[in-house]
């Protein structure tokens, strides 16, 4: 059997680093986000040791039978001459024992990760596909055609000073948020679309290309080290500060962080550069389609994780569950070996299981004794809900991604705007950030525009329906849309029972989804981490594997 580790990994992937295991013939046999597993958001600065070690678990093999390590990155480039061997840059990145077989290492370079990323966990055979970030080795936005048995094709590729990406992060800096935080700036964005705002065009669009309103002064070459990259990533993020400046007429906001909807210039700033990802990324589009002479659209890359650029893309449009950094683990590992057998779309439940090194909820999960425990009741489930009780479900393998798709969720009834009061104080968020919505998909048809893939990972904004506006107002967003997911089968237990029994009861089988965990902290990945995160929240019930625990002596719901 051949085994073929896909990782993102440092010196190059310094943020999101990650692990997938890949088997001969292409399948996946485990993915993990390193954040998942040491608890770090973002895992800034670490390797992918523990989701490594997750992988080789799941699959019962020991590092020294892993043949193939392939990195998203050509960390040569980024890092010249600094590993004498492949060994000491397996050391340095990953940090298994291969004992003394060191592994072929493959070095795939970053947009072609993110791009075989996209389109091999699609379920398309022929497709554009469009990477767009903040950089790869000397590119921000590529153009490919993939197609099952023929060599991808590079069509298009622009360089770092036309980088969506930096744009973005200097807005999201303006307005005091980090880079990792774009969804914030999504989000605000929002209130400028539903003011009707007039902003600035930041792009000039011509039939196959586009120029940014921000001259960065240095044009970037073709091959640059690390450092280099960085000193043009600050000259140029530097640059759009500027220009958003000179259109706020002010170099920050004026509110703090959870009042910025009371602030204007936050929102004209979040609004622009939201229109500058929307306007290019659809041009782009039309581009790649173009180009590849089908209209089959896959996106990657990180501006894939706008839910609101790719909510007004038409279909046919895929976008993967791990569009972003951590997706290249992926990615690098199918660029090596491409799976024999594609189904499409990906199932995103790929991660570890809720009781992974517990046995059952054994030590690893600890003393439940302080929680009231009873066996999962689907009807009990149900009835909290219906009373306006706020719980989170813990179940099965994980979900990769960004996105809690129902097995690391929290859940409630969205049919006053009050639960997204209460669930944004559950998790000390500010009270202007949207939740999303998770049904089935017949109920969903009725809610929502149509999205017919982006809905399968919660990627797509879409506008509510005059239904869905009165029957889940708490996850409507204030521009009248939504970032839907729809659950298909047993995909989700808990959450797929409670929806059909929702709707046996004679309620709306719609619920508010957002991902079980406080502030700043990554998605909870195991029983363990499900209790903890329980009990430091102010959640009322906790759905874990086929148990449902109760705080004592808990009497108050959210009406």
């Amino acid at each position: 059997m051949t085994w073929i580790l896909g990782v993102n990994a440092p010196p190059t992937g310094w943020h999101d680093s990650a692990a997938c295991l890949i088997d001969g013939s292409g399948e996946i046999v485990a993915f993990s986000e390193e954040e998942r597993i040491n608890r770090h958001r973002h895992s800034l600065y670490r390797k992918p040791l523990g989701a490594a070690r997750f992988c080789l678990e799941q699959a019962g093999i020991a590092a020294a039978d892993i043949d193939v390590v392939a990195l998203g990155w050509d960390s040569e480039q980024l890092y010249p001459r600094r590993f004498a061997t492949d060994a000491d840059f397996l050391a340095y990145a990953v940090g298994l024992d291969f004992g003394d077989r060191t592994p072929e290492v493959v070095r795939v370079p970053h947009h072609q990760a993110h791009a075989a990323s996209s389109f091999y966990a699609s379920p398309f055979s022929k497709a554009g596909v469009l990477v767009v970030d903040g950089h790869g080795e000397n590119e921000s936005t590529t153009v490919w055609t993939y197609e099952d048995g023929a060599e991808p094709r590079l069509e298009h590729t622009w360089q770092r000073t036309a980088s969506l990406g930096y744009a973005y992060d200097a807005a999201s800096t303006w307005l005091g948020f980090s880079f990792l935080n774009a969804g914030k700036t999504m989000g605000l964005a929002a209130y400028g679309r539903a003011a009707h705002l007039d902003v600035e065009p930041l792009v000039e669009l011509a039939a196959d290309d586009f120029r940014l309103a921000v001259d960065p002064l240095t044009e970037s070459r073709g091959s640059a080290t690390a450092d280099e990259i960085k000193e043009h990533y600050d000259t140029v993020v530097g640059r759009w500060r500027e220009r958003y400046t000179k259109i706020a007429g002010a170099d920050g906001p004026t509110a703090p962080e959870e009042r910025l909807t009371e602030d204007p210039r936050a929102i004209l700033v979040a609004y622009t550069a939201q229109r500058l990802i929307e306007q290019t990324v659809t041009h782009l589009a039309a581009l790649t389609r173009k180009t590849s002479g089908v209209d089959q659209l896959c996106l990657s890359g990180g501006v894939a994780l706008n839910c609101s650029t790719n909510g007004t893309l038409p279909g046919p449009l895929y976008v993967p569950p791990v569009p972003h950094d951590a997706g290249v683990a992926l990615g690098a590992a199918w660029t090596v070996r491409p799976p024999r057998k594609r189904t499409g779309p990906l199932s995103p439940y790929l991660g570890t299981d809720i009781h992974h090194g517990a046995g059952a909820l054994g030590p690893a999960a600890g003393d439940t004794s302080d929680l009231v425990r009873t066996d999962l009741d689907i009807d009990a489930l149900t009835a909290l809900l219906l009373d306006g009780r706020v719980g989170a479900v813990a179940q099965g393998r994980s979900e990769v991604g960004p996105r809690a798709l129902c097995r690391r969720s929290i859940i409630a009834v969205p049919d006053t705007a009050d639960v997204n009061t209460r669930v944004n104080v559950i998790k000390n968020r500010e009270q202007w950030r949207p939740f999303a919505g998770v049904t089935r998909p017949a109920y969903g048809a009725q809610l929502w525009e149509q999205q017919e893939h982006l809905s399968h990972y919660m990627l797509g904004a879409a506008k509510a329906t005059e239904l869905g506006r009165r029957v889940a107002p708490g996850v409507v967003h204030i521009d009248g849309t939504t970032r839907p997911q729809v659950l298909h089968g047993d995909e989700a237990p808990a959450v797929g029972a409670a929806l059909d029994s929702l709707e046996r009861h004679g309620a709306p089988p719609v619920l508010l989804n957002t991902s079980f965990n406080d502030k700043g902290e990554p998605i909870v990945n195991t029983a363990a981490d499900a209790l903890t995160a329980f009990r430091s929240m102010d959640l009322d019930f906790l759905v874990l594997g086929d148990d449902l625990y109760r705080k004592p002596n808990r009497t108050g719901g959210a009406r």
